[in-house]
């Protein structure tokens, strides 16, 4: 996947963090400071994906709803 396609996708993800209701402040803010530092470091796929999960369960919905598993 193309740097700039990883970087589009961890846009949307952080949107659809912002957006969700079912995340807490404190979970949002987590997950948005790790997604941050992942646009800067341009982690691989799989390591987001298993990293999010470990910051809330609720990112799976999130993930799935972008269609990302």
């Amino acid at each position: 996947m193309s740097n700039q396609k990883k970087h589009a996708n961890l846009e949307k993800i952080k949107n659809a963090v912002l957006a969700a209701k079912h995340l807490n402040e404190n979970e949002k803010s987590e997950t948005i400071k790790r997604l941050d530092e992942w646009i800067v470091e341009d982690k691989a796929d799989g390591l987001f994906y298993e990293e999010l999960l470990d910051i809330t369960q609720g990112m799976k919905s999130i993930l799935k709803e972008l269609g990302f598993i």
